[in-house]
């Protein structure tokens, strides 16, 4: 291990302390507009896409991963 590993580990944990504090003073609230329906139907849309045809594509094409080659 190098000298300068622990500074650099220091470091990293001083700037993580930093973002958690900041992503704490957070709030949530209400949103200032309701999600119209092409909203949802967009994200909805894009979860499908990329969950389902996914998985769709692997398992009927399971053999062909399971072969060794």
């Amino acid at each position: 291990m190098s000298v300068l590993t622990p500074l650099l580990l220091r470091g990293l944990t001083g700037l993580t302390r930093q973002l958690l504090l900041l992503c704490a003073q957070i709030d949530s609230k209400l949103p200032w507009e309701q999600l119209g329906t092409m909203d949802v139907t967009t994200g909805l849309t894009s979860c499908f896409l990329c969950f389902f045809l996914s998985s769709g594509w692997v398992l009927p094409h399971l053999e062909t991963y399971k072969k060794q080659e």
